[in-house]
């Protein structure tokens, strides 16, 4: 259970961060001729990064307990996925691109063999050492031939999708509107790698969140569905 602030007025009048997240496809590309895996997830990831003096008054909040304000960045904020982006990008810069990959709070060490990787490794937990960033060991997984990331399963053949992500696409009930339309396109749409011609299968579906198209399931849309 985390603790999370009701931050949307204060996200309403914050500047956006457009600090780009990476593709996933591209960060799944660099995996090519990779045997040997670790994944680290850091503990409490937010909570690692400290606000600035100036800004620890915009985190106040109430509650009948007292008054409280965040010294560390907590959950909620519009820009907190980034700002912790941007940390793991600056401290792994070096090696992105090498034998590191950092999607928010989720850092991925890949090598092509045991001997690499153990260097590897080494580096990138000095690394978190030094810069005082701390894991949670029970979501850690080391030395690995396969890995779950990023909704894919990693292994030396390749890249597959999730089973259990496959099977939610399954099981997925026809849509009513054209929320649950767009709701299923982009689970559907994060696999579209693996469908070919996934954009003409789902032109009909597609066509449904269009403006002033009216929400009408045809005989088309039942196919492009199935």
């Amino acid at each position: 259970m985390r603790l999370c602030v009701d931050y949307r007025q204060l996200n309403r009048i914050t500047v956006k961060n457009k600090y780009p997240l990476p593709r996933i496809d591209d960060l799944l590309d660099q995996l090519k001729g990779a045997t040997m895996f670790s994944k680290i997830d850091l503990r409490s990831g937010y909570w690692q990064l400290r606000i600035a003096g100036k800004d620890v008054s915009k985190t106040a909040f109430r509650t009948r307990y007292g008054h409280y304000e965040f010294l560390v960045m907590p959950f909620g904020l519009k820009n907190a996925p980034t700002a912790f982006m941007v940390l793991l990008n600056r401290t792994f810069q070096e090696y992105l691109d090498q034998f590191v990959i950092v999607f928010i709070d989720d850092i991925l060490v890949y090598s092509k063999n045991k001997e690499e990787h153990e260097q590897h490794l080494r580096i990138v937990l000095q690394i978190l050492k030094d810069k005082e960033l701390y894991a949670k060991l029970s979501k850690c997984i080391f030395w690995v031939n396969q890995v779950v990331f990023l909704g894919h399963i990693i292994c030396g053949d390749g890249v597959m999708p999730d089973p259990s992500k496959v099977k939610a696409i399954m099981e997925w009930r026809v849509p009513k509107n054209a929320t649950e339309v767009r709701s299923f396109l982009g689970l559907t749409g994060y696999y579209r790698r693996f469908v070919e011609g996934f954009s003409i299968i789902a032109d009909p579906l597609t066509k449904l969140l269009r403006n002033g198209v009216a929400f009408q399931w045809t005989e088309q849309c039942q196919q492009s569905f199935n």
